[in-house]
């Protein structure tokens, strides 16, 4: 069994070194590259010559493209800003030697944010198909949301996946300003509408969600944050929606 480590990148350099050293295991890195201004490419080369630049596509068109030019058929892929845990590799190493059981595995992301690992608010255990065969297992989901989806057997790794999120607050106020105009896009054609109500129920329904059920409390002022910039997503997500419906509404007139 041999593995293809994908990655796709853009000003990564911040990221890409710790990603690729935390992977001895590899048999092949693929570095899928949509036009980095900083020193990501350079870098990246220091670990791999298989850097290599690819118009982007969205995020599910580029992690298939990285997954479709490797060279191996076992796929482990990860973003640059995710680092693989000394146990994690020890059990994929473990796959690598034994041969896999199943046709695809998850692991567990944990999330590094303000300095601090968040363990509840609904980001840990953020359970994911990262190793799979890529005869029964490909990337899906809808962009920004993308998922490995596989119709094999999946089993499970109790190793950590490392995400390192957001650098600042004003990071993930980008990110969340980012996703939320893609979301809306997509709700849109898809013939989704926003109400009044969306606006006014779901955000307060996402943060009791995140803070109480799913533990969030338990992380602190860290907590706090995060399940107040989810339920901020999601009246984001909506509030552009519903722009977008109004101002379609009035082009119609």
């Amino acid at each position: 069994m041999k593995i293809s480590v994908t990655v796709i990148t853009k000003n990564e350099e911040a990221n890409i070194e710790r990603c690729l050293r935390s992977v001895p295991f590899a048999d092949e890195i693929v570095v899928v590259d949509s036009g980095s201004e900083d020193r990501t490419m350079e870098l990246a080369r220091q670990f791999t010559d298989r850097v290599v630049f690819h118009e982007w596509e969205g995020h599910v068109r580029q992690k298939q493209h990285a997954v479709d030019i490797a060279a191996h058929d076992w796929i482990l892929s990860l973003d640059a800003d995710e680092e693989v845990s000394p146990p994690l590799a020890a059990l994929i190493e473990a796959v690598k030697r034994d041969g896999p059981r199943h046709d695809a595995y998850t692991v567990r992301r944990k999330a590094l944010y303000l300095g601090k690992w968040i363990e509840h608010s609904g980001w840990y255990p953020d359970t994911r198909i990262r190793l799979f065969d890529r005869r029964r297992a490909r990337w899906g989901g809808y962009d920004p949301h993308d998922e490995v989806v596989c119709d094999g057997a999946v089993g499970a790794l109790a190793g950590d996946l490392l995400h390192y999120s957001y650098r600042d607050m004003a990071h993930h106020l980008q990110t969340i300003n980012n996703y939320t105009s893609i979301m809306a896009d997509r709700f849109y054609e898809k013939g989704k509408r926003a109400s009044v109500a969306d606006l006014l129920f779901r955000p307060p329904y996402a943060f009791v969600k995140k803070y109480f059920f799913q533990l969030g409390l338990l992380d602190g002022a860290h907590g706090l944050i995060v399940c107040l910039l989810s339920a901020y997503y999601v009246f984001c997500k909506y509030a552009k929606l519903w722009e977008k419906q109004r101002n379609a509404s009035q082009c119609a007139r």
